[in-house]
Parts: C-alpha cells; sequence; structure tokens
C-alpha cells in the first residue's frame, strides 16, 4: 500500500520540553509570540480588547507540568534543518491553538453573548485607560484592512511564514495541529497578501510599531460615559438611602422627609492640560522646513488666538462638559479630556460663533460658543490619525445654512471650487482671509428620495511649490470635521505595472467622478478619510452599444475599515448621469492594494430592446465563466452574452496564477 510521506514538520519530532525550558523561551520570545496572537485575533475585538486578550493568550501558554509538554503531549511541528528552541516551538503552538479557538462557541451557545473564550476572565486587566499601538502610515493601515477581510488561520499563516521564516510545508503543518480547519486554503490566503506591493515590504510591515502590541500608546477611557455611569450609581444610591430613611421614619413618626440633591461629578483631568499658558503652538513656518505635513505644523491662526478667557473656557467644556453641550464625533473619535496640553490651531470668530481649534494627539477638536452669549455651546471631535499633506490640508471650521467655512492648511497655495458634476467647467476661485478661512462653500446636498443630485461641491487645492511641484487635490464634505480626499485610479494599459491612485483633477478622473460623485451621499457621516474610483475594466457592448467603464468605488475611513461599491458606468447620457450600482461590499479590502482582484456584472438592455449579461474582471482575470441561469465561459477580463432579463447567473474568473475569483455581490 502506497504510504503518504510525512510533513516535513513532523519529521523533525518534538523533544520533551520542560515547564522550565518553555518559560525561558516564553520570557525570550514574548514580543514575537504577542505579535502572533494579536494579528490573530479578530480585528472585529477592537486594538484595546484585541492586546489585552494577545497578551492574556501568551500567559497562559506556559504548560501547568512537565507531562503536558512531554511525549503524551501534543507533536510540536519543527522545521527541518533550522535550530528552533523547543520551547518557543511548543508554547507558539500553544498560543497558536488559544488564538484560532478564540471566536469559536458550540453550537447551542447565544448568537447574542460573545464567544466562552472571549468571556474567560484572564489577566491582564486594565481598567479606566486605553491601550493600543501606535498608528501606522497608509501602507500599515491597508495591511490591516487587508487582514481584516480574511480569516484568522490566514492571519496567523502570514505570521509564521513571513514573520517567523517557517515553510510553506511547516506552516501547514503547523495549523492544522492548531486546529485550523482548512491549513491550505490559508496558506494560498496568505501567500496572496505577502505578494501584494507596497512601498514597504509586507514583511516590514507586520514587523512595524502597527502590530506591535509590546509598544502601546495609552488614553483614559470615555470619562463622559464613565462620569455617567457614576453619577447613576450615586442617584441609585440616593433613592435607596432615601427610602430606607423615609421607610423609617414614616414608621418612627408617620411622615417622609426630603431628601437632598447630588453635586456633579468633575472628573480628574491634568490642570497642566487645561491650563491655556501651555497651549503648543508651531513657530510660523515650521512646515516649511518640515519632513511632515500634518496638524502638528500648522500654526495658531485667527484673531482671538491670544484671548484666554475664551481658550480658558473651550479647555474647561472639553474637559468636563456640561450636559447643555452638544457633542458629536465622527466614528473611532474618542471623546475623553485632553491627556497633556494640546496643539492650538485656530481661535477667532466666525459666522456668529467664537471657535477654537485644536489638535491633540490622534483628533481634531472644535469648540464653539455663541458670541451672543444665548445658546449651548457644541464639541466636535474627528479622528485624524496618518493625516497627511491632502487629508490633513482642511478642516470644516464653521457651518450655516448649508454653506461650511474651512481653515485650509499654511501649505495650501491656492484654492478653488468646482461641480463635480460638470468636469468641462473650471475651477472658481475661493476667497480666504488672512487668517486661512475661506468663503462660504456650499455642501452637497442629495435630491430628497432620489439617487441623483443637482449639484456636487468639491474643493480644489494646489500645494505650495515649496512642498510639492505642481500638486493639485480634490476634497469634499461629507458632514464631518475634517473634508475627504478623492482620487483616481485609471484602466489598466496593457502590459504595464498595476497602476496606483492618483490625484483626481485630469479630464478623465473628472469624467469618472462626475458619473460617481452623487453616491458619495451614501457614505455621508461614516468618518470617511478618502475615496478612490478605480475603473478596472472598460468594455465594447453589444450592438455597437460604445464603450462602458467599471468603477470600482472604495472609501476608507479614518478608523480603518473601508467599502467598495462597483458601478458599471454607460457612455450614453449626460455625463453628470449617476454609474448603475451593480455590487456592494463592507469591511473588505477589495479595491485596495490588499485587494486588487475583482470580479462584478450586472444586466444591460441593448438599443434593439434584448438584454445581455455583462461581466468584467480586473488585470489578473484570464477567464470567465458563468452558471445557472446563464451559462457561458470567454477568455479575457470581460463577458458579453444574451441572456433573459430574469435569468440568473453564478459568475467566476480564473486569475493568471490559477485561483479562482467569485463575483461581488
Amino acid at each position: 500500500m502506497r504510504t503518504q510521506e510525512q510533513p516535513e514538520g513532523a519529521r523533525s519530532g518534538a523533544a520533551r520540553v520542560g515547564v522550565e525550558q518553555a518559560e525561558a523561551a516564553l520570557v525570550e520570545h514574548y514580543p514575537r509570540l504577542v505579535r502572533l496572537a494579536y494579528i490573530t485575533l479578530p480585528p472585529s475585538l477592537g486594538r484595546h480588547r484585541r492586546v489585552l486578550a494577545a497578551h492574556a493568550a501568551v500567559q497562559r501558554a506556559l504548560p501547568a507540568s512537565s507531562r503536558d509538554s512531554g511525549p503524551d503531549g501534543p507533536r510540536v511541528p519543527v522545521q527541518r534543518g533550522t535550530s528552533e528552541d523547543p520551547g518557543y516551538v511548543l508554547v507558539r503552538q500553544r498560543v497558536l491553538t488559544a488564538v484560532l479557538a478564540y471566536g469559536q462557541r458550540p453550537g447551542w451557545w447565544p448568537r447574542q453573548l460573545p464567544a466562552p473564550r472571549a468571556l474567560r476572565p484572564a489577566l491582564p486587566a486594565v481598567l479606566g485607560l486605553r491601550i493600543f499601538p501606535r498608528s501606522g502610515g497608509a501602507d500599515e493601515l491597508a495591511l490591516e484592512q487587508a487582514l481584516s477581510g480574511t480569516t484568522a488561520a490566514a492571519r496567523a499563516a502570514l505570521v509564521l511564514h513571513r514573520v517567523d521564516g517557517l515553510s510553506e510545508q511547516a506552516t501547514r503543518t503547523l495549523l492544522t495541529a492548531a486546529g485550523a480547519g482548512d491549513a491550505g486554503s490559508a496558506l494560498r490566503t496568505a501567500l496572496r497578501l505577502a505578494r501584494i506591493p507596497a512601498e514597504t515590504g509586507t514583511d516590514a510591515l507586520l514587523k512595524s510599531d502597527e502590530f506591535d502590541p509590546c509598544l502601546v500608546h495609552t488614553r483614559p477611557t470615555d470619562l463622559l460615559r464613565r462620569r455617567q455611569r457614576v453619577r447613576f450609581a450615586r442617584c441609585v444610591g440616593v433613592v435607596v438611602t432615601v427610602l430606607a430613611v423615609a421607610l423609617v421614619v414614616v414608621d418612627r413618626e408617620g411622615s417622609p422627609v426630603p431628601s437632598a440633591a447630588t453635586g456633579p461629578f468633575d472628573p480628574a483631568v491634568s490642570a497642566r492640560a487645561v491650563d491655556p499658558a501651555l497651549l503648543l503652538r508651531a513657530p510660523e513656518r515650521e512646515w516649511d522646513d518640515s519632513s511632515r505635513l500634518d496638524f502638528t505644523v500648522w500654526p495658531a491662526r485667527g484673531a482671538r488666538k491670544d484671548d484666554t478667557a475664551l481658550l480658558g473656557r473651550a479647555l474647561k467644556v472639553w474637559a468636563s462638559p456640561a450636559r447643555t453641550v452638544r457633542i458629536s464625533a465622527t466614528q473611532g473619535a474618542a471623546t475623553v479630556p485632553p491627556a497633556q496640553p494640546p496643539r492650538l490651531l485656530y481661535a477667532g470668530d466666525v459666522d456668529g460663533a467664537a471657535v477654537v481649534l485644536f489638535a491633540e494627539g490622534e483628533r481634531v477638536v472644535r469648540y464653539a460658543e455663541p458670541t451672543g452669549g444665548k445658546g449651548a455651546p457644541a464639541l466636535d471631535f474627528a479622528r485624524t490619525d496618518g493625516a497627511d499633506i491632502t487629508t490633513g490640508a482642511a478642516v470644516v471650521i464653521g457651518r450655516t445654512d448649508g454653506n461650511a467655512r474651512y481653515l485650509l492648511a499654511p501649505w495650501v497655495a491656492e484654492s478653488g471650487t468646482r461641480d463635480l458634476l460638470a468636469p468641462d467647467t473650471p475651477a472658481r476661485p475661493l476667497g480666504e482671509g488672512k487668517d486661512g478661512v475661506t468663503a462660504p462653500v456650499s455642501s452637497p446636498a442629495p435630491v430628497v428620495g432620489g439617487t441623483g443630485c443637482g449639484s456636487w461641491t468639491a474643493l480644489q487645492l494646489r500645494s505650495s511649490s515649496m512642498v510639492a511641484e505642481k500638486h493639485a487635490f480634490l476634497l469634499t464634505d461629507l458632514g464631518d470635521l475634517t473634508p475627504v480626499h478623492l482620487t483616481y485610479t485609471p484602466p489598466p494599459a496593457g502590459g504595464d505595472p498595476a497602476r496606483q491612485p492618483r490625484e483626481a483633477t485630469g479630464s478623465q478622473a473628472l469624467l469618472s467622478w462626475a458619473h460617481t460623485a452623487c453616491s458619495l451621499a451614501g457614505v455621508r457621516g461614516t468618518g470617511v478619510r478618502a475615496v478612490n474610483n478605480w475603473e478596472y475594466a472598460r468594455q465594447q457592448l453589444p450592438e455597437n452599444g460604445g464603450r462602458a467603464s467599471w468603477v470600482c468605488t472604495r472609501a476608507d475611513t479614518w478608523q480603518g475599515p473601508g467599502r467598495v461599491s462597483v458601478q458599471l458606468q454607460l457612455p450614453t447620457g449626460p455625463v453628470s448621469r449617476p454609474g448603475a450600482v451593480v455590487a456592494q461590499q463592507k469591511n473588505t479590502a477589495l479595491c485596495s492594494r490588499f485587494g486588487q482582484n475583482v470580479l462584478a456584472g450586472a444586466k444591460w438592455k441593448s438599443g434593439s430592446g434584448r438584454w445581455y449579461l455583462l461581466a468584467a474582471g480586473s488585470r489578473e482575470v484570464r477567464e470567465i465563466d458563468t452558471t445557472g441561469g446563464v451559462r457561458a465561459k470567454a477568455d479575457g477580463t470581460t463577458l458579453a452574452v444574451r441572456a433573459g432579463k430574469s435569468a440568473r447567473a453564478v459568475m467566476s474568473a480564473r486569475l493568471a496564477n490559477g485561483d479562482t475569483l467569485k463575483a461581488l455581490g
């Protein structure tokens, strides 16, 4: 009988490992183990819980006795021909087994509850603080998004293969031993991620601080919510006490006694953080001589930047807002008080309100109070981690009557506005004061009850030649403090390398955005950082119907997750005609540098009244196949076949590397 060859890791065997040896390995390789656990755990936990869960998984991985790691225990895969420490190999497998099983739940377990392992008490435990690794740049963010769209086994395979340096066979063997369901599929996914080009290699990104849960930042938890909980608990305590006293008094004297009101709870905030004299202020021209262009180099501007009383009120309201203060925050933006003296960006009067703009850590905070003294103040919070020359180029300083004013970055040399639905109309100059505040700009407003819009205004800004030559870019208002950066990726050109997103100021980019702009209303107020239109394919329509464009629109948020929608943009009709949205997906890496393969399809009616099934894939697609109600096959990146209006088809594609790609639904 033919015997199957024993896997490479199993051939090397596993030595007996004592508790002392395992403990020494755990201490020596603790950062590597915690990194493996952190990347493998579900991103849905959030960075704080994931850091704690990763440390807990590693700290629980130590065998209880030598018997647990002896010959009767599980065999530990070790790469043949390497000198890996057996203690490290053992602990790594125990960590991997724990984190792969973290999200698993029995069939009878209530779906409303977290998985059993997530409810298990564990050390370390942190109260009153949020901890998280430092935020990386665009490459790290894109990799994090790509990882969030894969399985835990695939994330583990990527770390084992690219960081620990295990061979493909050893990685597959270790995943299987740790309980991964489909180690082969996980490894293939990891290999695809590792091949994706980036300015920084995937290996280096995985080893960066973004994915190191041993190097963390700390911030206080949501003090507003904590204050509400404490206040509620005190109120409950007072009510219980009053009822108890009332019962006693009624029993003794026949009449109740009145209760006393409780005072507000003031959270402990550093006095330095709310001292206006300690506010950070960048030198006037620091941006001109800096290697980074973000809010840290914005100088303090505005006619009231030295108004200590106004600055003091703003800081105190931020530190301890009353119930009457109107508070808003973009998704993922912390509303906690400042942990240290923030940076002052602006203080002045704007459209009947005194406005103060701060930057602190990974966020921008706007304080506004009515200049007439009537009305409640407002606080607005926005995430700005990783802001750059474009995403850190403007902040909404005020809104009135459907218009917005912006405070522009000091490196913006020229500003204008344009209607995205009129791509052939040049940008109009935008007035700007000496303090960097613009004239009012109409905010985009979709037609109520429809999919179109009458117009869509965007800012067109040009950077100073001292920081970037001939660099113009587009921003648009989606309801948050920071406007959204719009970019465009042109269609593939022959055998040229994959193209990268570019500024959406060229004629083809503006035409693409004319078909897409109105759909931006669907992501309004969701903390979007940038939106890219990727024209991934062009298709000649049947019956001389012209040339259509397939566009994948990807909206990336400051928080990390992105959403995509695929449009079929037809060559007929006005240039502002909205493209037909044929597929959508949330929380995905598709249409980014970490998800460059996409396939979508749609029904199309020709001028003669015949219906066709159209499909198009990205540049790596070699063959498209449809089954179900429509059976057809076509070589290349596009397919067009006669089909009934109601016929249902299942589409897939074969990629250049032999993998199968399913259509985006």
